[in-house]
């Protein structure tokens, strides 16, 4: 059995792990006080897509490996309470096979699990398997309204398949009565898509789905495929693209969907600036850490998307380091201590300020 390295947290009551972000205020300063309560695990950075906003697309980042249960278990049992784990990173989770018996370990702990999915594996097998272990969310990105769009976007043809799958999932759900996990759909807001968002929540309405999701594109200075600065909606929406968010919002109304943003808020909020240094308000590195499918430990899991070079934002290895020894290590004080200044690290400079934090 692994040592407990990381003092126990379970009495730090998380009312909606759905909304983590919003209700864990912890404070922040060079050293954490508490252990982390969330874990971003990257189950594996192997993917079968090759997404038009996605940086594993265009670079590599590690060499294509699935997290293996020798670390996957040392990392969780390092963290007795932990309420909430998501088991992606930059590849789709559903390529793994030991996902249900991840899902499983960490339900047995009482841990709220969620993971993104492009979709694309979530034949009836699969999605009964999910349900069985227990899945609290399972969040598709679908990016697209239509078949060709989504063909632009995600690199293939797969867009009939998903809407399929999804909504046989939904109907399997409601005809056994499991009500988890909560399924919702993703649209990555884009100039190139905003227009598709009412359709996109009417698309959510028939495949049974009640929760969609305006997703934050994120880009470095480069830019790569659709991940590009002139894309971005944030702080540049006009005119037609507000009245198509606000179109959505009430079709949302009206069908029973509900439609909101990254960072749980009402999508118009999500793409104004807030404050002259608004990445001085992330919570992230007091209340989380991200570990690769190497058990490379990363700031948050927008940092792959914004700055490239892992090694130049690596706050430990899991594999040869305890947890309590990074989370108030050097390198992650001197992460927070910049985080809060005014030249924050490369990962978060332009978070707030060119994408939603």
């Amino acid at each position: 059995m692994s040592e407990t390295i990381i003092e126990t947290g379970a009495d730090m009551a998380l009312p909606d792990p759905r909304r983590y972000f919003e209700q864990v205020a912890p404070e922040r300063d060079r050293q954490a006080a508490a252990p982390p309560l969330c874990v971003y695990l990257e189950v594996t950075n192997r993917c079968n897509l090759l997404c038009e906003t996605c940086p594993r697309t265009f670079e590599a980042l590690e060499p294509p490996a699935d997290m293996d249960w020798a670390l996957f278990t040392r990392i969780v049992d390092q963290l007795p309470g932990l309420k909430r784990a998501v088991l992606h990173g930059v590849g789709e989770p559903m390529l793994v096979r030991a996902l249900p018996d991840m899902i499983r370990y960490l339900k047995a702990r009482g841990v709220h699990v969620l993971f993104n999915t492009n979709g694309t594996l979530l034949r009836e097998k699969r999605f009964r398997e999910l349900i069985e272990a227990g899945l609290d969310e399972l969040r598709v990105s679908l990016d697209a309204a239509d078949a060709r769009t989504y063909a632009d976007v995600r690199g293939k043809p797969f867009f009939d398949r998903i809407v399929r799958d999804v909504r046989l999932m939904t109907e399997y759900q409601k005809r056994t009565g499991a009500t988890n996990p909560r399924v919702s759909i993703w649209l990555t807001g884009m100039k190139e898509t905003v227009q598709q968002l009412p359709e996109f929540v009417r698309l959510a309405a028939g495949m049974g789905v009640a929760e969609v999701h305006l997703q934050r594109l994120v880009f470095d200075e480069a830019g790569f495929g659709m991940a590009r600065a002139d894309n971005s909606l944030f702080e540049q929406v006009q005119g037609e693209e507000m009245q198509a968010i606000e179109a959505a919002v009430a079709l949302g109304r009206e069908m029973g969907v509900m439609l909101d943003a990254s960072g749980a808020t009402e999508p118009g909020l999500s793409l104004q600036q807030h404050g002259e240094q608004p990445w001085a308000t992330c919570r992230r590195p007091w209340s989380l850490m991200y570990f690769t499918a190497h058990g490379r430990a990363l700031p948050c899991c927008i940092a792959p998307f914004s700055a490239r070079g892992y090694e130049t934002y690596t706050l430990g290895d899991a594999k040869t380091q305890s947890l309590a020894d990074m989370w108030n290590g050097g390198l992650y004080q001197d992460f927070r201590e910049r985080l809060l200044g005014e030249t924050p690290p490369a990962p978060c400079a332009n978070c707030g300020l060119r994408w939603s934090l």
